[in-house]
């Protein structure tokens, strides 16, 4: 018969332990749900622009501009938040379309002089004019030296875009407006 001598008091550690692994895991879970709910609701704090900003703009859905924007050519609208899909070099960004198709935003001059700082991810507020998508369009922007030769060629693929002039960002992604 062997001799058990050296373990006289132990116990059987195994079973508190693994009880043990699960409340700490449990715990782990729990903080781990607290902090995604804290994230959720910090992206959908969005800011509130009162209505006097409208500036005669017509708010449109964008189900409404994602597919064609033809029908609101030369219109002054307005998208509600709408998160920043890319930025397209100095000139302008891409914003998500719910189609999953950007929708390309242009700079105008009062938003370029604001110095707003617009960050992928982060939701906006874009008010501006509707316009066609040109070649002398592309070339003024490539020789002005607010986009580049790569990022031209993305901007081909646009069909249309809107010329800012006033932008309002929200969720800690630099705020602020322009042209007020």
């Amino acid at each position: 018969m062997p001799k058990n001598g050296s373990r006289r008091g132990a116990t059987d550690m195994g079973t508190p332990l693994m009880i043990l692994a699960f409340v700490v895991i449990a715990g782990f879970l729990y903080w781990l749900s607290g902090q995604a709910a804290i994230e959720r609701e910090a992206r959908t704090i969005v800011e509130e622009v009162p209505e006097e900003d409208l500036s005669g703009a017509q708010v449109v859905a964008p189900t409404e501009i994602q597919m064609d924007a033809t029908p609101f050519e030369g219109q002054e609208i307005r998208l509600n938040t709408i998160n920043v899909a890319s930025l397209l070099g100095d000139q302008g960004f891409w914003l998500e379309m719910p189609n999953g198709n950007p929708f390309l935003v242009s700079k105008g001059a009062e938003v370029m002089a604001s110095g707003i700082t617009i960050s992928p991810g982060r939701p906006a507020t874009v008010i501006g004019t509707v316009h066609a998508m040109s070649d002398s369009t592309l070339t003024a922007w490539t020789e002005a030296g607010t986009i580049a030769e790569g990022d031209r060629i993305v901007a081909e693929f646009a069909t249309h875009y809107i010329e800012a002039t006033d932008v309002r960002t929200s969720g800690g992604g630099g705020s602020g407006a322009a042209g007020n």
